[in-house]
């Protein structure tokens, strides 16, 4: 049986990836799984395609607007400077956005470039893995932000 790590997409899909926030009109706000840079967060399409262009006109822009709104929820939650936005699909060869919030703590040489150059110890480091100790509140508040706050500024396109 695989992991839900192993097909994220079908994971939020079926409801048994644990690291979603959110279902969205146009994909699920999950928070990563990496926190080097607290907030840090993924939104998933919610079918499998390999990148934007496979969607229809209407799937990318719900999917583009609740990236956006993902990246609303992280700068409000997190007091975020910035929020850099990152469709690669390089490694992963499945439709994902990054969603990096930057932070004038950052060094300025880190803060001037994009987050994949940092070392790669932030990505594969324990001290940096989500852990629900140190980031469930954190999480807790994107998720509600997403939820609740959506919701009362009339954004009609939570999925409840």
């Amino acid at each position: 049986m695989k992991q839900w790590f192993e097909d994220r997409i079908g994971s939020a899909i079926n409801g048994s990836n644990p690291m979603v926030m959110a279902e969205l009109e146009g994909g699920y706000a999950v928070f990563g799984d990496v926190q080097f840079l607290p907030g840090y967060s993924v939104l998933l399409p919610k079918r499998h395609v390999s990148s934007l262009n496979e969607l229809n006109i209407d799937e990318r822009q719900s999917f583009l607007r609740d990236m956006s709104i993902l990246g609303d929820a992280i700068l409000d939650v997190c007091h975020a400077d910035r929020i850099n936005y990152d469709i690669l699909g390089n490694t992963d060869n499945f439709l994902h956005a990054h969603v990096f919030p930057r932070y004038a703590i950052e060094k300025r040489e880190r803060l001037e470039k994009p987050v994949w150059l940092y070392s790669s110890d932030h990505w594969t480091d324990v001290q940096y893995r989500y852990d629900p100790m140190k980031h469930d509140t954190l999480r807790k508040r994107i998720t509600e932000y997403l939820t609740n706050d959506c919701q009362k500024n009339h954004i009609e396109h939570i999925i409840f």
